[in-house]
């Protein structure tokens, strides 16, 4: 099963990553999928949103999943092309178990996201509280284009590219 599992994940992501070779790559790719998917259209509302408050550095490109799939997730998650992600908080509370998620202490104030807050204990190290996921649920930028974001969390990933861009979006979306 786990070997059918890994079989499947590296396929996947060899396909996603021969199917990205066309034209310049965004600093910041967002991947978008709640628990009962994310429509296209929400996503490039969002996406049109997100670009006019950040501008045109870092460039920013949001995709979206129409339904949710763990099988996507996973390869989304270790294909490692993205710099944020926005999953269902049920997945967010299962992949930090993995500690795998970028500490957001120095770019945005832990106190305004006590949901975010999660205490991970890394292999061989003591377990420490850290920001690492911003809840969306009443989310300014998501209520600004008609979406509630209950259940949504936003994190960066460790492997994520050019994390300090990341950090910079997830600020604008972060902003209350």
């Amino acid at each position: 099963m786990k070997l059918k599992l890994i079989m499947v994940v590296l396929v996947s992501a060899l396909m996603v990553m021969l199917a990205g070779c066309g034209g310049p790559k965004p600093d910041v790719s967002i991947f978008v999928m709640g628990q009962n998917g994310f429509p296209s259209d929400a996503g490039e509302k969002l996406e049109a949103s997100l670009k006019s408050k950040v501008g045109e550095v870092p460039t920013i490109k949001l995709n979206t999943s129409p339904i949710f799939s763990m099988e996507k997730m996973i390869v989304e998650l270790a294909a490692g092309g993205n710099g944020i992600f926005i999953l269902a908080d049920e997945q967010f509370k299962t992949l930090s178990q993995q500690a795998g998620f970028l500490s957001l202490d120095e770019t945005i104030n832990p106190s305004d996201y006590p949901d975010g807050v999660v205490e991970i204990a890394e292999e061989g190290k003591p377990a420490e509280k850290h920001l690492y996921g911003i809840p969306l649920s009443g989310n300014k930028w998501m209520k600004e284009q008609g979406f509630e974001g209950k259940g949504l969390i936003a994190f960066i990933p460790v492997n994520a590219p050019k994390q300090e861009e990341a950090k910079k979006v997830l600020k604008v979306i972060a902003q209350k």
